[in-house]
């Protein structure tokens, strides 16, 4: 008998995180890309690099969001 792989196995242990690349976290809070730099670079913005690829958590933006509303 065969077993199933392991994505199959796996497939609800680990949630997903969904990353945003600086253009979509543009498009998202309608800022230019010096203005999402300078919050990259200060730190008011997470992200993480993957190579030489920035992306940035999608919730931490929501949760940002939320915080400055409130």
């Amino acid at each position: 008998m065969a077993s199933p792989p392991p994505a199959v196995l796996h497939a609800d242990a680990a949630p997903t995180l969904d990353l945003l690349t600086v253009p979509q976290v543009m498009a998202r809070l309608q800022l230019s890309r010096s203005a999402v730099d300078d919050l990259l670079r200060t730190g008011q913005l997470a992200s993480i690099t993957l190579g030489r690829a920035r992306r940035v958590p999608a919730d931490f933006i929501h949760t940002r969001l939320e915080q400055d509303a409130a």
